[in-house]
């Protein structure tokens, strides 16, 4: 052994530090699904061999069934269970399961009595986020959706894109006697009536009936 180097196998033992630097380690999360589904592997889970993932964005986890391949063992291992229908996460409460755990807690907020997401105006509470910002917007009167025909603002998306079907020319919803069109199943419903001779709406105190609720309406003001 030289006096001037005293540690002859340094240089290897620095290659090695250096090679094991290198290769990524799996996260807790891999390691802990993989402990969750060890006892559960059917011989049908074609999960290929997992090897240590690129550091230069290469997906080396790949699924034996149809070839989508993943970074990390975890994602392959969330993904095989659309192949295999696997549920690990079972409600406690009504039996039902999911395939992620995120998606049973989700659910059993539908159980659960506590509303988190609070409104800070009239205490009302819900179940998401979401629906907390919907709800706000009562309060606020703030309309984040405006309809580019007629400038008119809406809450929701989905209040706009039922709005803007009045600026439409189709009418999609067919009467199948004449062929007549409307904009609106319920209006299809409506005028069906007057093929079909249907009254759903009986006054209940002269027994007359009506196609429309809003002729029974007119009707009832004779009574009073």
């Amino acid at each position: 052994m030289s006096p001037d180097f005293p540690f002859p196998n340094l240089g290897k033992m620095e290659e090695e530090a250096t090679r094991k630097r290198k290769i990524p380690q799996d996260s807790q999360a891999d390691k802990e699904l993989r402990m969750e589904t060890r006892g559960n592997k059917s011989p049908q889970q074609n999960l290929v061999e997992q090897t240590p993932a690129d550091p230069h964005g290469e997906r080396p986890y790949e699924c034996g069934e149809c070839g989508m391949s993943f970074s990390q063992s975890s994602n392959l291992i969330r993904h095989h269970r659309i192949h295999t229908r696997e549920r690990p996460y079972e409600c406690e409460q009504c039996g039902k399961s999911f395939s992620q755990r995120s998606h049973l807690i989700r659910h059993q907020n539908i159980h659960a009595e506590e509303r988190p997401y609070k409104c800070g105006e009239c205490g009302k509470g819900f179940n998401r986020r979401s629906q907390l910002l919907i709800h706000q917007m009562i309060h606020s009167g703030e309309r984040p959706y405006e309809c580019p025909e007629c400038q008119k603002r809406f809450q929701t998306s989905s209040d706009l894109l039922q709005h803007q079907q009045i600026h439409r020319e189709e009418r999609p919803f067919r009467c199948p006697n004449c062929r007549k069109g409307f904009k609106r199943n319920s209006t299809l419903i409506r005028h069906r009536r007057i093929h079909t001779g249907e009254r759903p709406y009986e006054c209940p105190q002269c027994g007359k009936s009506f196609s429309d609720s809003s002729n029974l309406t007119r009707h009832q003001r004779r009574h009073r």
